[in-house]
């Protein structure tokens, strides 16, 4: 038997429909009111379905005993097939529904189109019946078997018209081949032409198969039969909104100048100026939807949020502290966000507060981490070192991400054994995290350990062969001693044909041609280096390679231009002294 991943889109209306009620006791005659104990009746509005005149003999109360308990038990297949059984048996409309549920409930495609083709059958004038039956068939992508249980439905009356067009549109955007979808909707929906719903659904398939200029022309049909339809017009602004973002956003202003109250429409234009990062605007249509709804703390906050996207800082302040009076937000993000303002503030304190007080959710952990950074900045090291043991990290990547903030910060503080020791014992939980790697092979370089720093990069190229940094680093070491020459090389070029666009590595293969002994291929390489970034030891470079081509002044030149940049650059001064002592 084949399975099948159902659409939900009547499950509410079908177990509605289909409540179980307890058994009725001890009755061997069945009647036309309870000829089926087990079984709901109708609801009391629907007509009620011709029943058959059925006596309730033992084996059927087997039946009904089994499939109960089998459901109860959670054995949905058999509970399946004694129902069915039982409804093929009995003919009762009822028992047919109860097995239709049954089925649903057991995501068996083949057995629940039987289960829904039999209660149809048996309760033909049973909307749901055959909306189910059509929700199946569209599902398994038989639109043909579904097109007459389509029309009946559409027969049936205009709000039964109105709804099956909607449910259409739902199912059949899911569908493979939209192209298939899109004509089969086109055909179906041709005699209701009027009924504004027809081309709304035609346009959320036709978008679907990628047909832009069918799907804007039928929207706009239904727009100007229903011009009030806040559907419609959403629909339209989103098809627009690719190509043509300002006529989408023009439409959406116009619409909500014309139907003010249109909540959905005026959120939806809001959220749209937003990714179009029109801040002002989009607070704007955020501030009208608070002032229609005050106590939306949700709405309220996205307005403080704003203002303070857009440098308000004051006006954001109030507004987030204005949220977090009311309650209903949650208050670690509100807090988070009060400390994410008071750092543009310059007031540390005032952040540092915030921060301390987002204790849990999403922010905590970078809450955590900004409180290590402006704890280090005032140069509290063990207190920074502190807030980031508290951060609870989640996934390996936030747990490589602390060591290594730690590490730096004792590397800045000049306790590079601290420093290494930290990577050390990160490494010990995360043994193949390139970031690790190559930060613990920095270290070790740092601290002299020349084989460690070697044998790390190589692990590091291990897990990672495509590690253009990992090349380099190992290559300009070679080279920057001015060992293995060529093998060094080879790895900077390496490294190079990764990322070529990288100064860095640019640097480093300018660096090799000098050692090489080719100075012009050298200095081409390390003025595009300089040119892509004005770092002082790439300077070093450039000016040392010039000097010793016998271009000293313009050597000189790129020394000093360098300094006035950089002052206190030890690489860059001790270059410069080298030649010009």
């Amino acid at each position: 038997m084949s399975t099948f991943r159902y659409k939900l889109i009547w499950l509410p209306l079908l177990l509605s429909a289909c409540a179980n009620v307890p058994h009725a006791a001890n009755k061997t005659e069945a009647s036309p009111a309870n000829a089926h104990p087990g079984v709901a009746s109708p609801a009391p509005a629907a007509a009620e379905p011709p029943l058959p005149n059925v006596a309730l003999d033992d084996r059927m109360l087997f039946e009904f005993l089994l499939g109960d308990i089998a459901a109860q038990r959670g054995r949905p297949e058999v509970a399946v097939q004694a129902y069915l059984e039982l409804a093929r048996t009995t003919r009762d409309p009822r028992v047919a529904r109860r097995a239709a549920q049954l089925a649903f409930e057991s995501h068996r495609f083949d057995v629940s189109l039987e289960a829904f083709q039999l209660w149809q059958e048996l309760e033909p004038d049973a909307p749901l019946a055959r909306q189910m039956l059509v929700s199946l068939l569209l599902s398994g992508g038989r639109l043909q078997e579904a097109r007459p249980h389509v029309e009946k439905l559409l027969a049936a009356g205009t709000e039964s018209a109105v709804s099956v067009f909607k449910m259409l549109a739902t199912m059949l955007v899911r569908m493979p081949d939209h192209k298939v979808a899109q004509d089969w909707l086109v055909d179906v929906a041709r005699p209701y032409g009027a009924l504004p719903e027809s081309h709304w659904a035609i346009a959320q398939v036709a978008a679907a198969a990628g047909k832009q200029e069918l799907a804007l022309s039928e929207i706009r049909v239904a727009r100007k039969s229903r011009p009030e339809w806040d559907s419609a017009a959403v629909l339209e602004a989103q098809l627009l909104m690719a190509p043509q973002p300002q006529q989408a956003l023009e439409l959406l202003r116009q619409y909500l100048q014309s139907y003010p109250v249109k909540k959905d429409v005026r959120l939806f234009y809001a959220r749209a100026l937003l990714e179009k990062k029109q801040y002002a605007e989009s607070r704007e249509q955020f501030q009208k939807l608070l002032e229609a709804s005050p106590d939306n703390v949700e709405i309220a906050f996205a307005v403080a949020l704003l203002s303070l996207q857009l440098g308000e800082l004051d006006r954001a302040q109030k507004e987030l502290q204005d949220t977090l009076q009311k309650g209903k937000k949650d208050a670690d993000t509100v807090h988070y966000y009060l400390g994410q303002l008071n750092e543009a503030k310059k007031d540390d304190a005032a952040a540092l507060a915030q921060y301390g007080d987002v204790n849990a959710g999403e922010y905590a952990y970078a809450a955590r981490l900004r409180e290590a950074y402006l704890l280090n900045r005032v140069g509290k090291l063990e207190q920074a070192r502190a807030a980031l043991k508290k951060a609870v990290a989640t996934n390996n990547q936030q747990r490589a991400m602390l060591a290594m903030i730690e590490a730096q910060m004792l590397r800045d503080a000049g306790r590079f054994a601290d420093s290494y020791r930290v990577l050390q014992d990160a490494l010990a939980q995360l043994p193949n995290n390139p970031q690790l790697l190559f930060e613990q092979a920095m270290m070790a370089d740092k601290l002299g350990k020349t084989d460690e720093f070697e044998q790390t990069l190589r692990k590091l190229l291990q897990v990672s062969p495509d590690n253009a940094q990992a090349y380099n680093a190992l290559g300009y070491s070679f080279l920057e001693r001015n060992i293995r020459i060529d093998e060094g090389m080879k790895l900077v070029e390496k490294a190079y044909a990764l990322a070529p666009d990288d100064s860095a590595i640019t640097d480093s293969m300018g660096w090799g041609y000098y050692r090489l002994g080719k100075l012009d291929k050298s200095a081409e390489f390390l003025r595009r280096a300089y040119n892509g970034n004005p770092d002082p030891e790439i300077a070093a470079h450039l000016g040392e390679v010039l000097w010793v081509k016998g271009d000293k002044q313009e050597a000189s030149k790129v020394w000093q231009d360098a300094l006035k940049m950089h002052p206190d650059s030890e690489p860059l001064r001790t270059t410069i002294k080298k030649f010009t002592p």
